[in-house]
């Protein structure tokens, strides 16, 4: 595969869109592009150059003349849809857009954005669950009431008798009712190559589950119950590329279909922990390449939180920044600190370490692994000189774990200080 691919990703800043951005930034075959119909994290994720917020909504007339528009003016190969909605508009519409759309066809599609039409499809098969109607007699309670097109819980209720399913009816008639499910949830990732071939079957955990999100996953041994739906999954519906579906335990301690999609999840990170890159493998799965699954064999658990990311209305051309519990800690390195040292000579910013170290500088920069040409300038000071008066405050800023030294600094000079703990506000 010769140069790069112009990849857009959209909406950018959902998870799914998140770990999509995480599974290709590095990737030499690759240039990514993101963009949202409102404002989101994908702000703080792209280069300003390289991401787009408009009123990009797939229910507006004018959205496809529009993203097209976007797709030849950034001249986008492929797009990565990151929700059922988009996709399945996307899928529907590929032959009037500009770019290819990384997902299965438009009936498949269809389908997965459907539960109704999710569980006629497989109606046949143990492991659709049982759907009933309002007026049926053969209810047993609970039952499990759910929109048609709804994903990640919303919408969704337990109703333990009559008067609670009646009630939930009048509120929404076009809620499924399913049989309740009571056991283990599963997600279970999968792959298939553009001849039709399931390449992986995942399964993993949902262990701790927020907006239907897993926050907690820990990757399971396939067993032949979950490889028996997924092949047969795979078979009644064609499907292309990075997909998943979800499974949960009847009473009787058999899985059942939640549902199914065709498109990358957000914990497929998950996988691509252990060597399964979803998302690269989906392109080179569009182009057409073979692709050979390599998997790493270890137990494997992910968790997630929230994470925050800064945008500081000021700039800088320098750095002076400290050497003892600040780039170094005792023997060892910083690893976020050393991580914005190396952003800083990315972006020609300059660097000057400033210390009052105790030992030989070289020495100890030598013992840590640290490279003296990444500073311009190193300042050794004695106990007695005060720090500030070797800083040059225009356009600087000073790095330090040491209270006294980073006021003396802001008083004298009036710039920006940080201490260690807020060096992650300067990092992209």
């Amino acid at each position: 595969m010769s140069g790069k691919h112009k990849i857009l990703v959209f909406p950018a800043g959902s998870e799914i869109g998140l770990e999509i951005y995480n599974s290709l930034k590095y990737s030499h075959h690759v240039e990514l592009f993101g963009a949202s119909g409102k404002n989101d994290h994908a702000s703080y994720v792209y280069d300003e150059s390289h991401y787009i917020e408009d009123t990009f909504y797939v229910d507006r007339p004018d959205f496809i003349e529009r993203f097209n528009n976007l797709l030849l003016r950034l001249g986008i190969a492929f797009v990565y849809p990151t929700h059922d909605t988009i996709a399945n508009f996307l899928a529907a519409h590929q032959d009037q857009l500009a770019a290819r759309i990384i997902t299965s066809c438009a009936q498949t599609n269809q389908i997965a954005r459907s539960k109704s039409l999710t569980y006629a499809k497989f109606s046949a098969f143990a492991f659709c669950p049982q759907i009933f109607s309002g007026q049926d007699k053969a209810l047993t309670f609970p039952v499990f009431l759910k929109p048609d097109d709804g994903q990640g819980g919303k919408g969704s209720y337990l109703a333990s008798d009559q008067a609670e399913l009646e009630f939930y009816l009048h509120k929404d008639p076009g809620l499924l009712i399913s049989e309740f499910l009571p056991g283990e949830e599963l997600s279970v990732d999968c792959f298939t190559d553009f001849k039709g071939d399931l390449k992986f079957i995942g399964p993993r955990t949902r262990e701790r589950v927020q907006m239907g999100i897993s926050f907690r996953s820990t990757a399971i041994e396939l067993s032949s119950e979950i490889e028996e739906i997924a092949n047969t999954i795979n078979s009644t519906v064609a499907l292309n590329g990075a997909w998943f579906f979800q499974v949960k335990k009847d009473r009787a301690g058999k899985f059942k279909l939640l549902e199914f999609a065709p498109r990358q999840s957000s914990t497929m990170g998950l996988y691509r922990a252990a060597g399964i890159n979803f998302a690269l493998l989906s392109l080179f799965n569009a182009l057409k390449i073979p692709v050979h699954i390599m998997k790493n064999n270890y137990a494997l658990q992910l968790d997630r939180c929230l994470h925050n990311r800064y945008r500081a209305d000021f700039k800088y051309f320098h750095v002076y920044i400290d050497l003892d519990e600040t780039l170094i800690i005792g023997s060892h390195v910083h690893p976020m600190v050393m991580a914005f040292v190396y952003q800083c000579r990315n972006r020609g910013i300059g660097l000057t370490l400033i210390t009052k170290h105790r030992a030989d500088v070289s020495a100890s920069l030598r013992d840590c692994g640290i490279a003296e040409n990444l500073f311009s300038a190193i300042i050794h000071l004695t106990e007695e000189q005060p720090k500030w008066q070797s800083i040059k405050g225009d356009g600087a800023i000073f790095i330090d774990n040491y209270w006294h030294d980073r006021l003396e600094v802001a008083q004298k000079l009036g710039i920006p200080v940080f201490d260690v703990d807020a060096v992650e506000t300067l990092l992209a």
